[in-house]
């Protein structure tokens, strides 16, 4: 995918609709984590919140390269 994204006349870098499907994403996954508690093993929840949404935003744009 190279170039903008054009939703309904308004030109949109990939880059913000990859991190956009990574923060929903990341939002289920960090639900799933504090309903089971897991957070307790983590010693710097928003340093590992924002470590999981730009690893995320990495493998949706590799994902949005090689297979769209």
């Amino acid at each position: 995918m190279i170039g903008e994204v054009n939703i309904y006349g308004v030109l949109f870098p990939p880059l913000l609709i990859w991190l956009a499907i990574a923060l929903g994403v990341s939002t289920l996954i960090r639900r799933g984590i504090a309903a089971l508690g897991l957070y307790r093993f983590i010693w710097h929840r928003p340093l590992f919140d924002l470590c999981l949404l730009v690893a995320l935003t990495g493998l949706v744009s590799w994902a949005a390269n090689n297979y769209f």
